[in-house]
Formats: structure tokens, C-alpha cells, sequence
């Protein structure tokens, strides 16, 4: 049996939101106070995040800061939604630069390697409500899409693992290749039985190279 590609979405299939924080601050440099630290992709240490890389911070309650925090400065709203739409905003959905290249890649040629394609995301909804983000033509290859602001069940607890395997019909975990950019997933799968592979926003290319070697894929071109 090929293995199945099961991806999160922010900061794996979407370029994650420190590096849309980056964009955000060359279009808005008087936001820099609040842009400039953006995990470990900024020039100022963001020791909130690193507690949310160690699991001790909720990576929800660590974006609600980010958005108290800019979204006064940018004066806008103040919740996660609305920071998402000021990061993820029209002109990158204009020029899809939020989409990680080699994301896209691996997807279209899982998929047409006659690999199944799906995602198990913590926060699509949650964060992006119903935006033009959450339809984006990528997200037509997920069979299927289990996202846990809808069921609930948010990773790395193993309930999440467990739905994400029966929408896929119950597969040996060992044959499902799963990438997240955060380590407690990763754990987390991992304890599930699942094959991981952790993105590491700081050299993502690296973990997408392992994944197609995991999925027996050819290099892209």
C-alpha cells in the first residue's frame, strides 16, 4: 500500500504567520515593535513562543496575544480572526505567496502518484472564520480535511490522531506520513504510530524533501 500524506495547514501547507508578520512589516513599518519579534524568523527573541514550542503555552492563547498586542497598533480588531486577515491579507491571496511552494508540489504530485492527500489542522475555522482562505483551490486536494476547531478534538491530544485516521479509513498509522511545524504534534503523532516529520520553519525545505523520500516520491523539478 503507498503511503497517505496527512499535513497540517499553518506553517506547513501555509507559510506560517511569523512569516506573514514579516511581509506585514515592510508593507507597515510602524508596526516593527510588534513584527520584529516573530518566533525564532525575527530579529527579537519571542520567548512566548518558545514556551509554545515546549507545550507549556497553548499556541491559541500565544496568537491571542500577537493580536491584542498588533492589533491595537495597527488599529484594527483584536482578536485571531482579525489578525489573521491583516497577515493573510487580499494581495497575498492575490499572488498565493502564502502558499509554501514546496507544500504545493508535494501535494500535486502525491496526488497524482495516486497517493491520498489530507489534512488534520487545529484552527482553520478558529482562525480564519470564513474567509476567502479557507476555500482556497489547493485545499481541493484534502480527502479529507478534519479540522479541529469543527470536531473539537485539537492536536497533539490523541483523540485528534484518531479521527484523522478513521476519515481516512483506518490505515496502518505506520503508513501515513505526517508533517506539522510544531514539536508537540509531532509528539503526538508519533505516539499515535504515525510516520513524522517535523517542519522546521527555520529550513522547511529540509522536512519536504524527507517527506517525498517517506512517500517514495520523485525530487521535484
Amino acid at each position: 500500500m503507498d503511503p497517505a500524506l496527512l499535513l497540517d495547514i499553518g506553517g506547513v501547507v501555509l507559510r506560517s504567520g511569523h512569516e506573514m508578520m514579516a511581509l506585514l512589516g515592510g508593507r507597515r513599518p510602524e508596526l516593527a515593535g510588534e513584527t520584529d519579534r516573530r518566533g525564532r524568523l525575527g530579529p527579537v527573541p519571542d520567548p512566548r513562543w518558545e514556551l509554545a514550542l515546549a507545550g507549556t503555552l497553548a499556541e491559541r492563547a500565544y496568537w491571542a496575544e500577537r493580536a491584542a498586542g498588533l492589533g491595537v497598533l495597527a488599529g484594527g480588531g483584536t482578536d485571531i480572526p482579525a489578525l489573521m486577515a491583516l497577515l493573510y491579507d487580499e494581495d497575498a491571496l492575490a499572488v498565493d505567496g502564502l502558499v509554501r511552494p514546496e507544500a504545493r508540489a508535494l501535494m500535486r504530485d502525491a496526488a497524482g502518484g495516486g497517493r491520498t492527500v489530507a489534512a488534520l489542522t487545529n484552527d482553520l475555522a478558529a482562525f480564519h472564520e470564513d474567509a476567502d482562505l479557507t476555500r482556497h483551490p489547493l485545499f481541493s486536494l484534502f480527502d479529507p480535511l478534519v479540522d479541529g476547531s469543527l470536531t473539537g478534538v485539537l492536536k497533539p491530544d490523541p483523540g485528534a490522531y484518531a479521527l484523522a485516521l478513521s476519515a481516512l479509513g483506518d490505515p496502518d498509522p505506520a503508513d501515513v506520513v505526517f508533517l506539522d511545524d510544531m514539536p508537540g504534534n509531532v509528539a503526538g503523532a508519533r505516539a499515535a504510530g504515525l510516520t513524522t516529520v517535523w517542519v522546521d520553519l527555520e529550513d522547511p525545505g529540509a522536512a519536504f524533501a524527507e517527506a517525498r523520500d517517506l512517500l517514495r516520491l520523485a525530487v521535484a523539478a
